[in-house]
Order: C-alpha cells, then sequence, then structure tokens
C-alpha cells in the first residue's frame, strides 16, 4: 500500500507539468495575426442591397460594379457633360466609398486635356447625388474605406 502511495504522489508531482502551460503574449500575438493580415485586400467588397444575396465573392463584385455603372451612366445619360467635351468618349471616375457608406466621385481627366474640367467637375458635383445606400467595403468584418477608378462611356445620342 505504501508503495501504491508512493506512486501516486509521485505522478501527481510530475504530471503537474503537463497541465502547467505558457500562456503566450497577448501583443505577440496580436503582431502574429497582424502579419498574417493581406491589407492590400478586402474581406468584402462594397455591395447595393440588390447584390446582397450573391454569396460568391467574384460575383458580389461584379454585380456591385455593373450596377454602379448603370446608375451612373443613368444619371448623365445624354448630358450636358458629353456636349461640353464631345472629344471625350469616356470619363474615368476616381469612387470613393467611405467607411460611413458614403460615396465621393472624382473625374480623372487626361493632364494635356483642352477641355473645362471645373465646369463638367461641377455637373457631375450635382448629378451623381442620391444613389441608393451601398454597405461598404469590409476588413476582417470592420467597415472600411475602399476606392476604386469607374470608366464611365459618356453617350453623346442617348442610345
Amino acid at each position: 500500500m505504501k508503495k501504491l502511495i508512493l506512486l501516486l504522489f509521485g505522478l501527481q508531482l510530475t504530471s503537474c507539468q503537463y497541465f502547467e502551460k505558457q500562456v503566450p503574449d497577448e501583443d505577440a500575438l496580436l503582431q502574429e495575426r497582424l502579419k498574417e493580415i493581406d491589407w492590400n485586400k478586402v474581406s468584402s467588397y462594397p455591395s447595393f442591397p440588390e447584390c446582397d444575396a450573391i454569396t460568391d465573392k467574384n460575383l458580389r463584385k461584379e454585380c456591385f460594379f455593373s450596377t454602379l455603372t448603370r446608375l451612373v451612366q443613368e444619371k448623365l445619360g445624354a448630358d450636358t457633360v458629353a456636349l461640353l467635351a464631345p472629344q471625350i468618349d469616356t470619363i474615368n471616375l476616381k469612387v470613393t466609398i467611405l467607411a460611413d457608406a458614403s460615396m465621393k466621385f472624382e473625374p480623372q481627366f487626361p493632364v494635356d486635356t483642352t477641355i473645362n474640367t471645373t465646369q463638367i467637375d461641377s455637373i457631375l458635383k450635382v448629378k451623381l447625388v442620391d444613389f441608393p445606400q451601398v454597405e461598404p467595403a469590409q476588413k476582417e468584418g470592420v467597415p472600411v474605406t475602399s476606392q476604386f477608378i469607374l470608366p464611365v462611356i459618356l453617350d453623346v445620342q442617348g442610345d
């Protein structure tokens, strides 16, 4: 019986090391996780309500861009932008979707352009308002600001 008690006592002393594990440092875990995150890509792209039902990431992205392009072209239509600058058939818009779901549009003109960019810019600011609610892009579940260039084809004839 003494041998059994000594054996159990010896096992108890040596088994404590198996339960005593080193807890990782919180800062070290955070730094390791931050290194794993690709900061150049978002977890989910911005989305309009009509695209929310799509679960595939790439199809949802395509839905967002096609919807945004359609909405911008509808708002501009055969408008004065195409009439003021008939030599330009496409305007590149820098679209910024902020984390608070607001949108900003900035036209990108060629450097050597001879058109009145301030007049076109002011027309775009007046026309490109009242978009449907947009869900901002997300990174690790947190809304983030995203920015991209959207080419908009100007239609002079309105077809």
